[in-house]
């Protein structure tokens, strides 16, 4: 083939390639919202959009009630990875409950230690340092507050 035909063909391959990509790109783009797949990006806020709505308004993401954390123990949320403390009373705390080892979910709350069974790492439940390894630091910890219902959310 000469030069001049593999240069048409390229052409037309980009024009092609441009053309596709343009119309993957309108359809991913503002719209008129009118599907739901649009509308529910649109609509979906970022994964830290609980911490930061204003609790006053009852926006706030509730994780758990302060009935339901024990004085001395506490109550691992699984599915938010966290866990809240209640070290004495009325006194709440909350951490990640991903040990810092080996990233296994902390198994128990009770007589002052969050502890973790993959490899019986332990953690103070008042500030979540490290008791006992291998793991090698502490958990972190995360804000929470506490309204005067009960209701515990993250701040």
């Amino acid at each position: 083939m000469s030069d001049l035909t593999h240069t048409a063909r390229r052409t037309v391959l980009a024009a092609g390639a441009a053309a596709v990509a343009g119309g993957a790109l309108t359809a991913c783009g503002g719209g008129d919202g009118g599907s739901a797949p649009q509308g529910e990006q649109a609509a979906t806020p970022p994964a830290s959009a609980p911490a930061a709505a204003d609790p006053a308004a009852g926006s706030a993401q509730v994780i758990a009630k302060a009935a339901d954390v024990p004085v001395g123990g506490g109550k691992i949320l699984k599915e938010e990875k966290i866990v809240v403390t209640q070290p004495t009373a009325g006194s709440f705390r909350c951490f990640t409950a991903v040990c810092p080892h080996q990233g296994c979910l902390v198994t128990k709350v009770g007589n002052g230690t969050i502890d973790c069974a993959c490899h019986n790492s332990e953690f103070n439940a008042t500030d979540g340092a490290r008791i006992k390894g291998p793991a090698t630091k502490g958990l972190a910890e995360k804000k929470i507050k506490v309204a005067a219902d009960g209701n515990i959310t993250l701040a």
